[in-house]
């Protein structure tokens, strides 16, 4: 049985971001919105994380889905921070504060602001993603680096109809305790058939040019 959808509007002028994409994120911008799954990689500064949240924010803005979905692993750089109290949004906002970051560079904050409190930007941990059906939004998956072989095969399993997902990651940044365990590099190597999903490298330095210049050293070193 089809779902019943709503019905979705058309939008004569593009939505004006704060932020102006280049010629590279225009081209990869294009190729999210050709496909239901695509994984954006690049090296730190690269804007994967921008890019992500532009393209879920314009279409929501334009009524192609209904929410946007925020989920990443909870998995630090190699310090623990303990136990965080709260409700889930207290304990996963220091791991979404980058993505929210971004939405509030992209667009007017008092706008992104009334999305969340109507419900229309949600952060789902990744470690409730079992038994939910992501239907007709627009899923934002950060550091997908650090999400392990059984994570990502949970979370891909979520996708149901209208929905497309964003997976941005980069292998040098991988986190876990054991890096074999991550399932990025697998989805990258072993997916690129399935129809539907889509990996774009983005290579432009979007920070200070030294972080590039820094990044080339530690990769030349790196085991």
């Amino acid at each position: 049985m089809t779902e019943n959808l709503p019905k979705k509007k058309s939008f004569k002028n593009p939505i004006k971001f704060a932020v102006t994409l280049n010629e590279e994120q225009k081209e990869a911008k294009a190729i999210v919105l050709q496909n239901k799954i695509t994984v954006l990689k690049g090296s730190a500064g690269s804007g994967k994380s921008m890019l992500a949240a532009q393209v879920a924010l314009d279409l929501l803005f334009r009524h192609e889905v209904e929410k946007v979905i925020l989920t990443r692993p909870a998995v630090t750089s190699g310090e623990e921070i303990g136990y965080l109290p709260g409700d889930k949004d207290a304990k996963l906002a220091p791991y979404t504060a980058a993505i929210y970051d971004n939405m509030y560079r992209l667009y007017n904050k008092e706008k992104i602001d009334k999305e969340i409190m109507e419900g229309h930007i949600e952060v789902i941990p990744l470690a409730f993603m079992r038994g939910r059906n992501l239907t007709n939004c627009a899923v934002v998956v950060d550091e997908g680096q650090n999400i392990t072989h059984r994570q990502m095969e949970l979370l891909l399993g979520r996708i149901c109809e209208g929905s497309k997902m964003i997976i941005c990651g980069d292998t040098a940044q991988i986190d876990l305790k054991d890096k074999k365990m991550s399932g990025f590099n697998f989805i990258c190597n072993n997916l690129t058939n399935v129809s539907g999903f889509g990996v774009v490298t983005l290579k432009t330095n979007h920070r200070d040019p030294i972080v590039e210049d820094i990044l080339k050293v530690y990769g030349d070193h790196r085991d």
